[in-house]
């Protein structure tokens, strides 16, 4: 049994996010049949597919996810706006909702990214359009980091914010066969 799903016409993917679980199909090139079924629950997503005849299942926290993204995405009969839940790895990607409407799909990526706790991303399509208007959202380069006047800026020092990872190289001391110093009680 499939809660959620498809919806209206053939291109249009509405799933709801209020009636979390859902469960849903969704296209993936390298898989079998290429399909992949979907649970997509509050705090994890679990994909399932074939690939060469061997089945997995991918079972992930929704926190491995780097957010909700709003794409634009050309279609057969036009431009159409993509609500996706993105991965790091394309692969992993998921579709959530798409619709020609920007103002549905402007509600529709809000109200993902609350229910499910992550942040919202957008997709940049191409180096050319820097600037665009989505509905009633300004779209633009997201500017560098500033710091501002506050009263916890004097508690942070500022060589926190310069400061690298640390490094292991040939002259970083390692004890091998030694006993461990555990203090006890």
């Amino acid at each position: 049994m499939c809660s959620g799903g498809y919806a209206g016409s053939g291109r249009a993917l509405r799933l709801d996010p209020c009636g979390l679980p859902v469960r849903f199909s969704a296209s993936d090139a390298a898989a079998d049949g290429r399909v992949r079924d979907v649970e997509l629950h509050r705090e994890r997503v679990v994909v399932r597919r074939s690939l060469h005849g061997m089945r997995m299942a991918l079972n992930m926290p929704v926190t491995a996810f780097a957010g909700i993204s709003l794409r634009l995405e050309s279609d057969q009969d036009g431009d159409v706006l993509a609500v996706v839940l993105e991965h790091t790895d394309p692969s992993l990607t998921l579709p959530l909702f798409l619709t020609s409407h920007a103002d549905e799909a402007v509600a529709e990526w809000r109200a993902w990214s609350e229910v499910l706790d992550v942040p919202l991303l957008l997709a940049e399509q191409n180096e050319g359009a820097a600037n665009a208007r989505l509905g009633q959202i300004q779209i633009e380069r997201p500017r560098p980091r500033r710091r501002r006047r506050s009263a916890l800026k004097n508690r942070r020092p500022a060589i926190l914010l310069r400061r690298g990872p640390g490094k292991v190289g040939r002259r970083t001391p390692v004890h091998r066969g030694e006993r461990e110093m555990i203090a006890r009680n």
